[in-house]
């Protein structure tokens, strides 16, 4: 079909006045479907409370990772930790050895990946009191005196965990044994140092778990 002049003008008219249009009504969609931007007005602790959870995962599997290492090079069992913790849910059958050999009557490793994931689940759990402090009290001072403070608060943890709740918790829910808290299973040196790395690890970490506002990209004019 030909069009004359006149007509293809008209008609390339028209589609200028629709593309126009529909951009009007593009950018009124757009104003319409927008919000105000988030404005932080003060701590964001529910942030860092939900960071400092997958923090504290990614920081267990790292001191756990330094524990089994350091118990392969003393001759002791990689997951010797794991099974200590394990007495928390199976009493003195984690700790049981059987045959001439002395292996472990739980040798299962199910219950060993069990024992990982509880200690892990741990982890993400004490992540988060230590990010919101870290993330409190430290946004200002240096990756130096951060990972100090971190190294604090990891011993202060291990300190309530152990001898405020473990100490009285595991006698009363497992008839009497208190295997976690006991020196001579679990040397004292070793629960206190896996709690340094652990919150070395989280103050390492810190920097990813930073809380950045995001900015709703503008259209040019």
């Amino acid at each position: 079909m030909s069009l004359s002049d006149a007509e293809f003008s008209a008609k390339q008219s028209e589609l200028a006045e629709l593309r126009r249009k529909s951009t009007e009504l593009e950018s009124e969609i757009l104003e319409a479907a927008a919000v105000d931007p988030f404005r932080l007005t003060g701590f964001y602790t529910m942030y860092y409370a939900t960071t400092g959870f997958f923090l504290g995962l990614v920081a267990a599997a790292m001191s756990l990772m330094v524990n089994v290492i350091g118990a392969s090079v003393v001759g002791k069992n990689p997951l010797e930790l794991i099974r200590v913790y394990l007495t928390f849910p199976l009493g003195e059958r984690a700790l049981a050895v059987t045959g001439a050999t002395k292996v472990y009557a739980v040798d299962n490793g199910v219950v060993l990946a069990c024992g990982v994931c509880l200690y892990l689940v741990t982890g993400m759990l004490l992540g988060v009191p230590i990010h919101v402090v870290l993330a409190r009290f430290t946004a200002r001072s240096t990756t130096v005196v951060r990972m100090i403070f971190a190294a604090v608060i990891g011993l202060v943890l291990w300190g309530i965990m152990f001898y405020g709740i473990l100490s009285w918790l595991q006698p009363m829910v497992c008839e009497g044994g208190s295997w976690i808290t006991d020196g001579k299973l679990l040397p004292t040196w070793v629960a206190a140092g896996t709690h340094v790395v652990f919150g070395l690890s989280m103050a390492a970490l810190y920097p990813l778990g930073l809380f950045s506002p995001y900015s709703r990209p503008t259209n040019p004019e």
